[in-house]
């Protein structure tokens, strides 16, 4: 079985634990901390396994991303530019109109505390904007 056909079969938190355990170094850990920061922020969150390998953290709707590279670990806030960020933890992707990043490089530590509050302000975010979509007629 190939690698792509077995990730279908497998959960996402799976395939988000062998993430982190595949990357061994800074970047795992880093990927760790974010994941435990994000479920200590809601408990209830939903983990999501997209795009051919992007874990994807959900409540009503995608909260954020989390990609590793070579140099950074990014987390990308779809409706970022719509999140108040009085700690600036956004870094990255600052001039498009809908989404914010996060990159974390080796060494660095993020406020957890501020992570979190952006955390809730995107889950309020998106549970208003679900509230507020008018229900089709069938």
């Amino acid at each position: 079985m190939n690698r792509s056909a077995s990730a279908e079969s497998q959960p996402a938190s799976e395939l988000i634990d062998q993430r982190i355990a595949d990357l061994a170094d800074w970047r795992g850990a880093t990927l760790s901390r974010m994941r435990q920061l994000i479920h200590e922020a809601d408990p209830d969150v939903t983990e999501e396994w997209k795009w051919m390998g992007t874990p994807v953290w959900s409540h009503d709707g995608i909260l954020c991303t989390g990609e590793s590279y070579k140099s950074v670990v990014k987390l990308t806030f779809l409706k970022g530019a719509s999140l108040p960020d009085p700690a600036k933890l956004f870094n990255s992707s600052l001039d498009g109109n809908a989404r914010r990043a996060i990159d974390i490089r080796e060494g660095e530590e993020l406020d957890g505390d501020a992570f979190k509050a952006l955390i809730h302000a995107a889950i309020a975010l998106n549970t208003s904007s679900k509230k507020s979509k008018p229900k089709r007629a069938r």
